[in-house]
């Protein structure tokens, strides 16, 4: 089962800047997004998520926005998928702390910054939002 001191190790190992907010609780910067990711090692869990952006009001939601984020989970997310949570647009996976390895991180983690990096323009096209409106850490 992979430790707290392992993920960090792994961490460390991808050249990762990372800060704990709370034990096993890491805010992760990635190397192709400018978006931090939130990686969490629980009971038999590793949590990580990725805020990619607000999600417009109820009332401007648009039939297409979804549709190509349920696509876009079928074909062009390898690992994870996205998601809404508290009006949040999130990338997220869940992987199992009793046979997780490097590789499996790193992939993961890989793979959730080539979505964020390669859709965005797209997603923020279909929701709205003005380029380069970026996701803040903290909200």
């Amino acid at each position: 089962m992979v430790t707290r001191e392992d993920l960090e190790s792994y961490l460390l190992r991808m050249d990762r800047e990372y800060e704990e907010l709370d034990p096993g609780m890491f805010l992760v910067r990635g190397k192709n997004s400018e978006l931090p990711m939130v990686v969490h090692h629980a009971d038999a869990l590793l949590l990580i998520r990725m805020k990619l952006m607000d999600m417009p009001a109820p009332e401007d939601a648009k039939v297409e926005l979804y549709r190509t984020l349920l696509e876009l989970n079928a074909s062009d997310v390898v690992h994870g998928a996205y998601g809404i949570e508290e009006g949040e647009l999130i990338i997220s996976d869940t992987l199992e702390l009793e046979t997780l390895d490097f590789h499996e991180l790193r992939a993961s983690m890989e793979s959730m910054e080539l979505a964020a990096v390669s859709h965005m323009d797209k997603i923020r096209g279909l929701a709205g939002v003005a380029a380069g409106s970026e996701a803040k850490v903290g909200s």
